[in-house]
């Protein structure tokens, strides 16, 4: 990824590799000694694993770092079988058994990545020693009448993919993203939409996500089943909560369920933010990094 006049000028540079994860090519993006404190920070849908080079600038130097994309994202080889929630979990189990085979980590998901790593640490408690879910709320209850139309709509997409929208320029991206995150400052806005996107052959800006990730998933979310994981994690979790963040919004509450609380976790710590929204990571890296070092290093 080049560097663009008002881009983000990184503090701390990142490794850029690939591994091999269940037949598929993964990105990895790292900082710190291979030999420090392991902690695997996974993004959200859409998202990409370079996006956490913001928090990431302010996290102790001696952690090890470890950001993928997920596949179907970023620099990620994309499954020409489609996407599904467990092949998240496996690839989180078969790159952290590359990663650190005999010790466990510190999980940092957002959104998405939270869900995972929440579920994940259920299924895995040997393999997690804490976690910071980012807004991993999970979503609504799904009501089984609506399985006729989910499975109609989602063969329908088979047949006639919905594209993404392709961008002038990553100035275009950028002022797009600010919009919808008021919080974010410019230069910022430039790094995740240079880091999203690839130039295409007319000289316009493509995400680099696979259109595939836009199908409906025609497997209804059963909210219990998430829960009963959730009951089930042994490791400390500490839950950010952004007070702008729109999924608290009455609207948007109609598809995640901010009922995530001590109900739910043995051992939750709940920290909620000011003056941000959801992309949290983006808009107040320093105090995520300050909670998130408090959280998994304490001393």
């Amino acid at each position: 990824m080049g560097t663009r006049h008002g881009t983000y000028e990184a503090r701390r540079p990142p490794g850029r590799h690939f591994v091999d994860l269940r037949g598929m090519r993964y990105r990895l993006w790292t900082w710190g000694p291979e030999a420090g404190m392991p902690v695997v920070l996974l993004h959200g849908w859409g998202d990409c694993g370079a996006t956490w080079q913001f928090v990431a600038d302010h996290l102790p130097e001696h952690w090890r770092l470890v950001a993928p994309d997920w596949r179907g994202f970023g620099d990620s080889a994309w499954s020409s079988g489609g996407y599904w929630f467990p092949d998240y979990l496996a690839d989180l189990d078969a790159l952290l058994h590359t990663l650190c085979p005999d010790r466990p980590v510190a999980l940092v998901g957002h959104s998405m990545g939270g869900n995972v790593a929440s579920i994940y640490a259920a299924a895995r408690p040997e393999r997690v020693a804490r976690i910071a879910n980012l807004e991993g709320f999970g979503l609504r209850d799904a009501d089984p009448v609506e399985a006729p139309a989910r499975y109609r709509r989602w063969l329908d997409e088979l047949s006639e993919p919905v594209p993404f929208s392709t961008y002038r320029d990553i100035d275009a991206l950028a002022r797009r993203l600010a919009r919808r995150n008021p919080h974010l400052p410019h230069d910022r806005a430039l790094f995740v939409a240079e880091a999203w996107t690839a130039p295409t052959a007319t000289g316009e800006r493509a995400l680099r996500t696979d259109p595939a990730h836009r199908r409906v998933n025609p497997i209804l979310y059963r909210r219990a089943e998430a829960e009963a994981c959730w009951h089930e994690v042994a490791a400390p979790v500490l839950f950010m909560v952004a007070r702008d963040s729109h999924f608290l919004e009455r609207g948007r509450q109609q598809f995640v369920d901010p009922d995530f609380g001590a109900a739910h976790y043995r051992d939750l710590t709940e920290t909620w933010l000011d003056d941000c929204g959801h992309m949290m990571h983006w808009e107040r890296p320093e105090a995520v990094a300050e909670a998130l070092a408090a959280f998994i290093d304490p001393g």
